[in-house]
């Protein structure tokens, strides 16, 4: 059924009457908001599980009163197909419906560098009806290197950030002796790639590299061609940006080969699945990085968590996802505006206290750092896996964990600014 829809989901209490005063009514006049991203085909799941979280975060802020003294945030929920084309008559959908903020990521760097470089244009053409981008899970460097925008804001650790949490964790594992690469063949899919050969040669020189392969992302059904490829090369490592079903099925053709590979990726614990795939393998060590897991004893992350599994009975994944609305909607109050260009400036360097401590977005190139913890999927033995999770007995093993400042890297952004930033 096509997913995209034409009106925007009314938020909880609605606007106020029409009666007010003229100055509190525009006051109480609703926020329009966007989510884009796949709803529907192989990674459905993944778009489902992103937009519940942002829905959540945004009924909070509702409930509690919303922005600016009592104006309501609404959000209009667009299925892009996992396409940039689709991405592009999403986001025209968004604007024409007088959007200001688009939340976007689970479709993969090439979508939302497409969809960054129509706001540009856009924004340039209609500044009166300029329109944010704010990517809470496309972890591309370029978004906020060279290919930077004003209008895009990152909100999870990018590619570089993550491989080199990782790598500070590979170094130390000397069973790593041959390592083959297997990747999603697009944008981001390619960057991993090329930073864990170049991060890890520089970590460990003794490490060889004994494969190489891409694949089409979402198209692929049997990994076994791929993984008779691995077992030939001798390796004992993959590492793969692989997510979503192409990595749950890599993982279950491996183990039925027998292979007992370790595995290094950069969110499968916090996406569907993964740690099925590997608790049915028993079979492979997957070690990914995230700024949370769901074994992790929080204060602050514990009751979110268990508010979010009572309202849609599945578990809370990614306290950034959840933190992505509350940033911009901390921005909004700042500004004491709902224009984009405002809004933007507020979240400039903004210091967030979010529930995994306090976050910066730097504003040299829109990259927020924040903490990256990386962990193992492992069987629960009752104390450094104290429980099992997605109904397995397996969970996650907190390896190391790494402050956003330390993970900060040089960025080759060149913003150009909008007149009036």
């Amino acid at each position: 059924m096509k997913r995209i829809m034409a009106g925007f989901a009314v938020a909880a209490f609605g606007i106020l009457g029409s009666s007010q005063a003229s100055a509190q009514a525009i006051a109480q006049e609703s926020i329009k908001l966007a989510f884009i991203d796949p709803l529907s085909g192989p990674f459905a799941d993944v778009g489902e599980i992103m937009l519940s979280h942002i829905r959540f975060a945004i009924d909070d802020i509702n409930a509690k009163g919303g922005v600016l003294k009592g104006s309501k945030l609404e959000l209009m929920t667009l299925d892009n197909k996992l396409s940039a084309q689709e991405s592009l008559t999403a986001l025209q959908a968004a604007i024409d419906a007088g959007a200001k903020v688009v939340f976007t990521g689970g479709s993969g760097s090439s979508a939302v560098s497409a969809m960054v470089e129509a706001a540009n244009k856009h924004n340039e053409r209609n500044p009166e009806k300029a329109i944010l981008i704010v990517n809470h899970s496309s972890i591309d460097p370029d978004l906020t290197g060279k290919n930077c925008s004003f209008w895009h804001f990152t909100t999870e650790a990018n590619t570089a950030m993550k491989m080199k949490a990782l790598t500070g964790f590979m170094k130390e594992k000397q069973d790593i002796k041959k390592v083959y690469l297997l990747n999603q063949d697009y944008a981001h899919g390619r960057v991993w790639a090329r930073l864990g050969k170049e991060m890890l040669s520089t970590a460990r020189s003794d490490v060889q590299f004994v494969g190489e392969d891409f694949h089409a992302i979402g198209k692929v059904k049997d990994f076994s061609p791929y993984v008779a490829k691995i077992k030939a090369s001798g390796a004992d490592t993959v590492i793969s940006g692989n997510w979503g079903s192409d990595l749950n099925l890599l993982l279950k053709s491996a183990a039925d080969s027998g292979m007992n590979l370790r595995y290094i990726n950069h969110s499968a614990g916090a996406l569907p699945g993964a740690v099925f795939a590997v608790s049915q393998a028993k079979l492979g060590q997957l070690t990914w990085v995230g700024e949370w897991h769901q074994n992790i004893e929080s204060p602050k992350v514990t009751p979110l968590a268990t508010a979010y599994k009572q309202r849609f009975n599945k578990p809370f994944l990614a306290p950034r996802m959840d933190m992505t609305p509350r940033i911009v909607a901390a921005a909004i109050n700042t500004a004491g505006s709902s224009a984009p260009l405002k809004i933007a400036l507020a979240l400039e360097g903004m210091t967030y206290a979010s529930v995994i401590g306090d976050v910066t977005m730097r504003k040299e190139d829109h990259q927020l750092l924040l903490p990256q913890i990386v962990s193992t999927v492992a069987p629960v033995d009752g104390t450094t896996v104290k429980s099992g999770v997605e109904g397995t007995s397996y969970g996650f093993r907190t390896e190391t964990t790494v402050d956003g400042k330390d993970l900060a890297l040089p960025t080759e952004c060149k913003m150009r600014r909008p007149a009036g930033a």
